[in-house]
């Protein structure tokens, strides 16, 4: 197997902030809906998909979260992504 095709393989935090904001813009989906679409799409956990997300996503995620009121906006609620 070359370095490449590792490549490939691992999963890293910025390859798979990048993978989400590709998918929010070309499939025009939400923060949430990314994420979820990937799990699939690369056969991950969502419970484990949180060492992947990077403080921005976090970010973009929360405000679509507060959008769709799955959490408050006055501090008081936090997604569970530390």
């Amino acid at each position: 197997m070359t370095e490449e095709n590792v490549q490939d393989f691992l999963m890293t935090k910025k390859r798979f902030s990048m993978m989400v904001e590709e998918t929010v813009l070309n499939l025009s989906l939400s923060y949430l809906d990314a994420i979820m679409y990937l799990c699939e799409k690369h056969t991950i956990e969502p419970e484990d998909v949180k060492k992947y997300i990077s403080p921005a996503v976090k970010e973009k995620l929360e405000v679509d979260a507060m959008k769709l009121n799955y959490i408050d906006d006055n501090g008081t609620s936090s997604l569970p992504i530390e």
